[in-house]
């Protein structure tokens, strides 16, 4: 069910200040900049290889990034892992004694359906899985 990684999240302060980075340093094409409310951030991707690098600054101050941020500073917040059945991936993580932090898919970035698994159960990494909008598998 899973197929690949589909990308790393980064928590960054500001946007502007990672992107020069990014873009100067590193010499990556943003590929496009998109506000997530239903996560209360604003988001900038890229492409390296098959991965896509997802920088996630906080629109709000109570967000989950900004409280990330607050706690650990700037750096890898999630890994997304790109499936084909997302709510069948989250009966069987839960099945496993998987924590989910989102029991049911949220619109994410992208037109992307998102849901969270809980770090607490897979081994202290933040992991998310992501399937695209019009995947409704549920085997």
């Amino acid at each position: 069910m899973i197929q690949k990684i589909d990308h790393i999240g980064i928590a960054v302060r500001s946007l502007a200040e990672a992107r020069s980075f990014y873009e100067q340093a590193l010499g990556l094409t943003c590929e496009r900049i998109e506000t997530v409310d239903s996560q209360q951030v604003r988001t900038a991707f890229y492409t390296c290889g098959e991965v896509h690098l997802e920088l996630l600054e906080a629109t709000d101050p109570e967000s989950p990034v900004a409280k990330f941020i607050a706690r650990n500073g700037e750096g890898v917040h999630h890994i997304a892992f790109r499936t084909d059945g997302i709510e069948a991936q989250l009966r069987a993580a839960e099945s496993a004694g998987t924590k989910l932090i989102n029991a049911e898919p949220v619109a994410g970035a992208g037109g992307n359906r998102i849901a969270f698994l809980h770090p607490k159960s897979t081994h202290g990494v933040l992991m998310e899985l992501c399937a695209p909008s019009g995947d409704a598998s549920t085997d």
